[in-house]
């Protein structure tokens, strides 16, 4: 049994649309941003403002934006 591939988070910068930023998260070498509808794949090259976050900051950002902490795990692979 292999263990899944690590998800690394991060945050785009403030916009009036949203003044927390976007959660973003790097997974298989993919960007995908947390949308209305789940993860939706960006592409392979990150936004070059956004800030990485710890696990913890993103489960503090799923909280404040009232996002389920459970989609934090549910970030799609690419394999």
């Amino acid at each position: 049994m292999t263990r899944p591939e690590p998800v690394r988070f991060l945050r785009t910068e403030a916009s009036m649309a949203f003044p927390e930023g976007r959660l973003l998260a790097l997974r298989d070498g993919a960007v995908h941003v947390l949308a209305a509808d789940g993860w939706t794949r960006l592409g392979r090259e990150r936004p070059s403002t956004a800030v990485w976050l710890s696990r913890e900051a993103a489960e503090d950002w799923c909280e404040r934006e009232g996002w389920d902490l459970n989609l934090l795990d549910h970030v799609p692979s690419t394999r």
